[in-house]
């Protein structure tokens, strides 16, 4: 647009008097366009609107945030390291039982950053920091919206389900018509605002879910949970540790006490223990209360004295400068079904006194669960045996399992012996073979001519094995009576002479154990338990006389663990495989 009237006051412009007004035009031409180019760049973009026409609507609003997906999970009371029930983890930020006490102590967070549904563009996130420069220090609790940089994730939706998928509606006689009406045309609206979800429907499964205990879930109760006080880092105890479902425990902490504010003290008192009822299964409204099974009253020199009516609630009175009715153990006993359901829940105490002089006392608590219909099977460890607890035994029917008595203390048993050493006086006395303990019993047996060979070896050999001798120890001390390879076979042995009658005149029983398992928690183990019977010949004495024989009963623990070897892990074998033309052009 320019060259061209530049090209033609070239032209025309034959004399030298026309140069000067040609040059002033030009340079107010080039002045007007850049006015003009400037007066363009100013105006908003888009063409600009003509006298009468009308605006053109309004360009569509971004989406609100009804239209996008509701997250499933709330961010502010999710906290992924709250690993402790009703206790304050450390440097846990989120954890709701921390308080400011406990901030005060923090370093730092160790999640500070909690987010949600990360297919979502827009989330929320929860930020947790600490005041340090705070007297004292505290928790900084934000929570804010995140922006997921991710192209592919998730605005808006206009899908029904969201992110679940749900079956679909199956068409019958009465629903037709209201399908028919919303799905029957060649396009049918999914608009969020007219959704009408019911959440109530959106899980089915919840109203047909059945709740139950499982191992390990922590007893719920009215308030909170059935406590089990223990010592957490000291010796003193703790009221936040939780009874585990199926979970024995014994527990033994201290815990400080003074006479005069002993009955305002609640873990001394009975109904500390009994006062809330325990539920029959987690979130539930069934109740189970805890009803006082035993009461013993212990006295200041140590004596126990078991009370006869256990109706009478005892809480803790000051008599005479002395505390008493103060709870010093607490025993639970449990009852459930099969189905994981709490039946009953009973406790036994035990009661003492202090003096002024006392600044603290000793609490034992044990809890034990059985099951309805069933007699709870005694233990002598979890797993390997423990030092003094009964070795346990039983006999094994064919196609059957072991079968054991109840009493712990007469499955594998051992002659006893008495103040005057007469054997015949110490027929069925007997006493229990018990783990890592050798022992040595006997006494004397009087022989007369009239006394048979084969009557006489029989009563010997019911006085040294007992009248029910078991055939099978357990290799554990909580081994199974299903389980019939963890028992041992009692293997059984004779030394005798040759002669024409020969008596039993001792039993020899030898138990052979190892240590199993790692090195810094070894459990005992029996591998292997052999009874040697020894015989004498016997010599009758004269007529009208009387002879007396020894006869002794052993029993010997033997270590035979063999000596630790240290393992290393296998060197890593490196697998390298090239191409095939790796070398090429080379090779």
């Amino acid at each position: 647009m320019l060259r061209a009237p530049l090209a033609t006051a070239r032209m025309a412009g034959g004399r030298s008097g026309a140069r000067p007004l040609l040059g002033a035009a030009m340079a107010a031409l080039r002045l007007a366009f850049l006015l003009l180019l400037l007066l363009l760049l100013a105006q908003p973009r888009g063409p600009l609107p003509r006298a009468g026409a009308v605006a053109p609507a309004a360009p569509p609003q971004p989406p609100t945030a009804a239209r996008r997906p509701a997250p499933v999970t709330d961010v502010a009371k999710l906290c992924v390291c709250d690993l402790l029930v009703a206790q304050c983890d450390v440097n846990c930020c989120c954890d709701p039982d921390c308080s400011a006490a406990d901030f005060s102590l923090f370093t730092t967070c160790s999640v500070p950053i909690v987010t949600g549904d990360s297919h979502l563009c827009s989330q929320k996130a929860a930020i947790y920091s600490l005041d340090v420069e705070a007297n004292p220090p505290e928790r900084i609790f934000k929570l804010i919206d995140q922006i997921n940089p991710n192209v592919f994730c998730i605005h808006a939706t206009n899908y029904k389900q969201a992110l679940s998928f749900i079956s679909p509606e199956v068409p019958t006689s009465e629903n037709f018509d209201q399908l028919l009406k919303q799905f029957g045309s060649a396009t049918f609206s999914t608009e969020f605002d007219s959704w009408s979800i019911n959440t109530d429907s959106q899980n089915p499964s919840d109203a047909n879910e059945t709740y139950r205990y499982e191992y390990g879930v922590p007893i719920q109760t009215a308030d909170a949970f059935l406590r089990l006080p223990s010592p957490v880092v000291s010796s003193w105890c703790s009221d936040a540790n939780p009874a585990g479902f199926l979970v024995n425990q014994a527990t033994k902490c201290s815990r400080l006490i003074s006479v005069e504010k002993c009955s305002t003290i609640q873990a001394v008192s009975m109904l500390f223990y009994i006062n809330s009822s325990i539920l029959a299964v987690p979130k539930s409204s069934q109740m189970v209360n805890i009803t006082v099974q035993s009461i013993v009253v212990q006295s200041l020199n140590g004596i126990r004295t078991l009370l006869n009516s256990n109706e009478v609630l005892r809480l803790p009175t000051i008599l005479d400068e002395l505390c008493i009715n103060i709870v010093l153990g607490v025993s639970y006993h449990v009852t459930y079904t099969e189905a994981g359901e709490i039946t009953e829940a009973a406790a036994s105490f035990v009661l003492g006194a202090i003096t002024k002089e006392a600044l603290s006392i000793q609490q034992s608590f044990e809890i034990s669960f059985t099951q309805v219909n069933t007699k709870p099977v005694p233990l002598s460890g979890n797993p390997g045996y423990v030092v003094g607890l009964p070795v346990r035994a039983g006999f094994r029917p064919p196609g059957s399992g072991i079968i054991q008595t109840t009493n712990k203390y007469g499955q594998f048993t051992i002659l006893q012996s008495t103040s005057n050493q007469d054997c015949l006086a110490a027929a069925g006395a007997r006493t229990p073979v018990l783990f890592g303990y050798n022992m040595i019993s006997g006494c004397k047996f009087r022989i007369t001519a009239a006394m048979e060979c084969q009557l006489l070896t029989q009563t010997l050999l019911d006085l040294l094995k007992g009248q029910n001798f078991p055939e099978y120890v357990a290799s554990f001390g909580n081994s199974q009576a299903q389980d019939v390879l963890d028992w041992v076979p009692i293997t059984h042995l004779h030394t005798s002479e040759q002669s024409s009658c020969q008596i039993p005149v001792s039993l020899e029983i030898e138990v052979k154990w190892t240590k199993y398992g790692s090195l810094v928690n070894p459990q005992a183990r029996i591998v292997n338990v052999t009874a040697t019977a020894t015989t004498a010949t016997l010599n009758q004495p004269p007529l009208g006389r009387e002879r007396t024989i020894p006869v002794t009963s052993s029993v010997v623990f033997t270590d035979v663990s063999s000596p630790a070897e240290p393992g290393y892990k296998a060197r890593p074998t490196i697998d390298v495989k090239l191409p095939f033309d790796f070398f090429f052009p080379f090779v």
